[in-house]
């Protein structure tokens, strides 16, 4: 579920871990994180691996969001350590339906999800696309564009480390709003950008859980390369706007789902 989850939206992967991880392996949800970042952060560099010799990745873009990302992925590992396990799943579940909603309305919108080119009139794209292609495709970077690619990927961070995620629920949306590139390249380049920020919150949950359960993740990222590679071939076929607004719908039901369990059981 996860991998297939990263093929076909390149994120959520982790929206679906740590609820599974909780409620179907009875991992306490601190561990649950930390076995979910790092298996996520695999599955994605597979799929990376996999894309790489394609025109989809976007390599300095997702650069640019790892940098402010690995910056502040320590800081959200610490903030989960010093909060109770109740108040962690909510606000985790929280954060999903807001970002859901959000895919939903933007999902189709004039502007979103379309690539701005470099025209030679001067044509403006909109206000709240920060980065432009040229007609070959390739991410004219400028300062605008870096500042708010890092601002971004800041946040994506931050909540990478907080709540165990990947990021990439919140980096597709994030690269379709600020870049305005398409989703099917939003979902490749944020498998780049969820090798690099895992990396940086992995290696904080290393050093502060010993005792991580080696054999579950390997079980986990061997699910998760059989599914990654389903989840590819099916979003070939999936126009943007239903991958978008599919995607969102299952985060809204995941999230309600956790909130429900959590307060039943507080």
């Amino acid at each position: 579920m996860v991998g297939l989850s990263l093929g076909l939206t390149g994120g959520g992967g982790s929206l679906f871990a740590v609820p599974l991880l909780v409620y179907g392996l009875a991992l306490a949800p601190h561990d649950a994180i930390g076995v979910s970042l790092i298996s996520v952060g695999v599955i994605a560099l597979i799929g990376v691996l996999r894309r790489i010799q394609t025109d989809l990745l976007v390599p300095r873009g997702a650069a640019l969001m790892a940098m402010g990302g690995a910056a502040c992925a320590p800081l959200g590992s610490w903030l989960a350590s010093k909060l109770p396990e109740p108040a962690l799943l909510i606000a985790f579940s929280l954060l999903m339906i807001g970002i859901a909603l959000l895919m939903w309305r933007t999902a189709g919108r004039a502007g979103v999800g379309k690539e701005v080119p470099s025209h030679p009139d001067g044509a403006e794209p909109p206000s709240h696309v920060a980065c432009r292609f040229d007609p070959a495709g390739r991410l004219r970077m400028t300062s605008r564009c870096a500042l708010r690619l890092m601002f971004a990927g800041s946040i994506v961070g931050l909540f990478s480390g907080l709540f165990g995620v990947g990021g990439g629920f919140l980096v597709v949306p994030a690269l379709i709003y600020t870049t305005g590139m398409s989703v099917h390249r939003a979902v490749a380049t944020s498998l780049l950008v969820i090798v690099l920020v895992s990396l940086s919150g992995s290696a904080m949950y290393v050093v502060t859980h010993p005792a991580i359960p080696w054999g579950l993740v390997a079980s986990f990222v061997a699910g998760g390369v059989a599914g990654l590679e389903a989840g590819g071939r099916l979003a070939r076929r999936v126009g943007g706007v239903a991958l978008q607004r599919g995607f969102a719908g299952v985060i809204v039901l995941v999230g309600a789902f956790v909130i429900a369990r959590t307060l039943i059981h507080v």
